[in-house]
């Protein structure tokens, strides 16, 4: 179809068009002017993302799209539904309980059936690049809906606290039981370690136990110090058992002996010359062998006694060493008890330290969540308040007018087009071609045609002579 044909047949229907068009802007006038009016009042809210008053100047930032989807869908909610209804205790209304009776019979709650009324009228939109969201309620009364509006902000402000809050109280509740038993653990813990202190009589078993070691190593160096010494005991010993016994260092420093010994060489020496003199058998030099042989007894006899010290000296060596020994195991012994004790003790004390950051942990997350089950500011804001709206919302009458005239512009064009179809005619020279497959040799006007509207048909038919030289023609 030609944009000619187009316009020729809406030509041919423009009554049927015409009137379509009209029916249709009338009735959307008048159903626009027969409508209620709705009047919708807003209020918005915005939200502090921000983690709190401190890191907020540390911190900033849009919220996420899924924080903003969750806070219109409380917003949204029955939870902030009802708390309206119970906030302007509209469910007292023996009015609004009659209308309920009415429509339910009874079946249900009150509150629940306000709130699902409310939230049809309801529209949250969030703010695309803000921390804004919008709340409008629509109504027939511009102060119902200011009240409804500014209602629903007021009841989700509180929600937010009380999701906030509420939380918070159970687990402050929670962390309160838990502290009250890592006290009770930690006292245990701290008994214990008390009675087994005086138990064993520590107070500072770390020093005590330095204490301890150092007197082990000192009976340690000492039995060294005791053990050669009785080494040197047992040689001198022998050495006064044996025949070199005159030769030891006790003999040869002994004033006595040396005096002996200086006397008998003295005496050997004048015996010599006597017996050189008077003969082995003068009295003299019988009585001068004689007083040798006394002298030699005396020093045999101190030579004895010395060497008999040297074996008493060993004796007590032997002693003192047996002693610092047995010393020494009985030390050994007494540090093995005390590590033994500082370990049962060190187990105790951290028992005591483990119990004691449990019960610091536990009362630092309390005293926290407590302090959040007592906040009164939640992370949203009222940013402005509902007013009673002047101008109606709907019905725009102006604009249903416009829409009605498009949409009845295209109603009259498809009503004429079926009419076309269903009543076939032919409106042009391009309808016959079309048609009967033959070329258009020319147009005659309309026989009514005369003066000058007959001259402009024919000319019109005169210009609209069309002849076709290249399409075959047909038998008749």
């Amino acid at each position: 179809m030609s944009f000619s044909q187009f316009f020729s047949i809406l030509l041919a229907r423009k009554w049927i068009a015409a009137l379509v068009l009209g029916l249709t802007v009338l009735t959307t006038l008048v159903v626009s002017l027969l409508l209620p009016k709705q009047y919708s009042a807003t209020a918005s809210v915005v939200l502090d993302v921000k983690p709190d008053p401190v890191s907020a100047m540390a911190y900033g930032g849009l919220p996420t799209p899924a924080f903003m989807a969750t806070q219109v869908d409380i917003i949204q909610s029955d939870r902030v539904a009802q708390k309206v209804v119970r906030n302007l205790k509209l469910n007292e209304s023996p009015a609004i309980r009659e209308q309920w009776m009415e429509e339910t019979k009874g079946q249900g709650s009150v509150e629940v059936w306000l709130a699902d009324t409310f939230k049809k009228k309801l529209d949250v939109r969030p703010s695309r690049e803000s921390n804004v969201i919008s709340v409008t309620y629509s109504a027939p009364d511009p102060r119902f809906a200011a009240g409804l509006a500014n209602a629903f902000v007021q009841s989700y402000l509180e929600t937010s606290l009380e999701l906030r809050v509420d939380p918070a109280k159970q687990y402050s509740s929670f962390f309160e039981t838990r502290a009250k038993e890592a006290r009770e653990m930690l006292e245990k813990a701290q008994t214990r370690l008390s009675d087994f202190q005086t138990e064993k009589g520590i107070i500072a078993a770390d020093e005590r136990l330095d204490v301890e070691n150092a007197r082990l190593n000192e009976l340690s160096s000492h039995l060294v110090t005791v053990q050669s010494l009785a080494a040197e005991s047992s040689s001198r010993q022998t050495q006064a058992a044996g025949s070199s016994s005159d030769r030891m260092q006790e003999v040869l420093n002994n004033p006595v002996i040396s005096g002996l010994k200086a006397d008998v060489s003295r005496l050997e020496g004048r015996l010599q010359e006597l017996n050189a003199k008077l003969g082995d058998r003068h009295p003299q030099v019988v009585e001068l062998k004689a007083n040798i042989e006394e002298l030699r007894a005396r020093m045999d006899a101190e030579v004895k006694r010395v060497t008999a010290g040297v074996g008493v000296s060993n004796s007590i060596v032997r002693q003192r060493e047996a002693q610092v020994r047995a010393d020494l195991d009985a030390q050994r012994n007494k540090v093995l008890q005390l590590k033994a004790v500082r370990d049962e003790g060190s187990v105790l004390v951290r028992d005591v330290e483990n119990a004691q950051r449990a019960y610091d942990v536990v009362i630092s997350r309390f005293n926290q969540t407590s302090l959040e089950s007592q906040t009164t500011q939640s992370n949203a804001n009222i940013l402005t308040q509902a007013v009673a709206p002047v101008e109606p919302a709907s019905p725009r009458v102006l604009l249903n007018v416009i829409l009605s005239i498009v949409l009845g512009l295209m109603l009259a064009v498809g009503v004429a087009l079926v009419m076309e179809m269903l009543d076939r005619r032919v409106r042009s020279f391009e309808d016959i071609s079309q048609s009967l497959g033959l070329p258009v040799l020319g147009v005659m006007p309309k026989p009514t045609a005369g003066g000058r509207k007959g001259k402009l048909a024919l000319s019109s038919m005169q210009q609209s002579l069309v002849t076709s030289l290249s399409a075959p023609r047909k038998e008749m």
